[in-house]
């Protein structure tokens, strides 16, 4: 009953009921007689007399000094919903606030406050990702050391007639290497494909992955491999989620709102084409790239925007300290990705080249 009781009693009158109960005592009343009129236990009496007057139990009402305030989370849910950010997810929008040197809360936070006021839904056309068991890796910590490419089918006015967009991309920023239009497959094309983004990068000791497909394995292709010592792979039979970048690239591509999902000539492809890999290597905010243009990774700005945007955090953190319970998460200076690179399958070492040609 005394602690059935000791609950009842709000927090604010504890404490006026240890000065009753203290003042009872010393007039010569027991300490548990003193209790009993208040119906809590000496035990409850000596808990709320040390300070502790709060309830910790499991389910209690706590006043937790970091929990935003409701004009706080009404901000951020304006800030997702605005016209603005509505068709972005919270990682982008904090990204984006960052960059302009506004923090309202982190990305958990939003996230938090969203599902809390049923916001929280997967904005896309698409199944949400799943996580699946991963092969064995390369890693890429500088530009032109792993590509994958692939080609793509583009559809015409004409069914049944597709124009085949073949693309080359660097894994470590993003960015498309190098890109054509044609009205086939052949493996003379991507021969000639590779052979213009190799000069064009001045030849780089680079590892090249791809899929299974006959323009992959075509012995036109392989031979300029060969001739330059240029290692490669191939993804497992029916396993895309080995060649992920490349993979990821096209949807991009073809979810994007300006896609026109047919094309009038091979012309109007070409020209729609170039439009939207400027735009996507200068202007895209990539996700794997911590929100940044993969243009900007290229060419050395990724350090620099990642300082601002965790001095960003930071300086929120010394403004409001006692929201944070350890420290600011900061964003990793350093950029490296990894390549889930399936069988691996090498058709010439840069080292036998050499020794072959010596």
């Amino acid at each position: 009953m005394g602690g059935r009781r000791g609950r009842l009693i709000p927090e604010k009158s504890r404490e006026m009921a240890v000065i009753l109960i203290i003042e009872a005592h010393e007039s010569g009343a027991r300490l548990w007689k003193a209790c009993e009129v208040l119906e809590i236990s000496v035990t409850t009496f000596r808990r709320w007399a040390a300070g502790n007057i709060t309830d910790l139990r499991k389910g209690s009402q706590k006043n937790n000094p970091r929990k935003m305030t409701v004009e706080e989370e009404q901000v951020a849910i304006d800030t997702c919903c605005s016209k603005r950010f509505k068709d972005l997810n919270p990682y982008k929008i904090f990204m984006i606030l960052l960059d302009e040197g506004l923090y309202i809360a982190s990305v958990s936070t939003f996230y938090r406050v969203l599902k809390k006021h049923g916001l929280l839904n997967h904005r896309g056309n698409t199944r949400p990702a799943q996580n699946k068991s991963r092969p064995p890796e390369k890693i890429a910590t500088g530009p032109n050391q792993v590509w994958c490419w692939d080609i793509t089918w583009l559809k015409s006015h004409i069914t049944g007639m597709f124009y085949y967009a073949y693309t080359i991309i660097d894994i470590w920023d993003r960015s498309i290497v190098k890109w054509a239009i044609h009205d086939r497959e052949d493996e003379t094309l991507a021969e000639e494909l590779f052979r213009g983004a190799l000069r064009d990068n001045d030849n780089p000791n680079v590892w090249i992955h791809s899929d299974n497909g006959n323009p992959m394995k075509g012995t036109t292709l392989l031979a300029l491999f060969y001739s330059l010592g240029i290692c490669n792979s191939y993804s497992r039979p029916r396993v895309s989620n080995d060649n992920p970048f490349i993979e990821s690239w096209f949807k991009t591509l073809k979810y994007d709102v300006s896609y026109p999902g047919k094309f009038s000539s091979i012309a109007d492809a070409r020209e729609w084409f170039a439009m939207f890999v400027n735009n996507y290597n200068t202007k895209h905010a990539h996700s794997g790239l911590h929100y940044i243009a993969p243009k900007q990774v290229r060419d050395g700005e990724y350090p620099a925007i990642v300082k601002n945007r965790n001095k960003v955090v930071l300086e929120a953190r010394a403004k409001n300290p006692i929201r944070w319970s350890r420290h600011a998460k900061q964003l990793p200076e350093e950029h490296i990705v990894t390549l889930n690179s399936g069988s691996l399958t090498t058709v010439k070492t840069r080292k036998k080249a050499e020794e072959n040609a010596a």
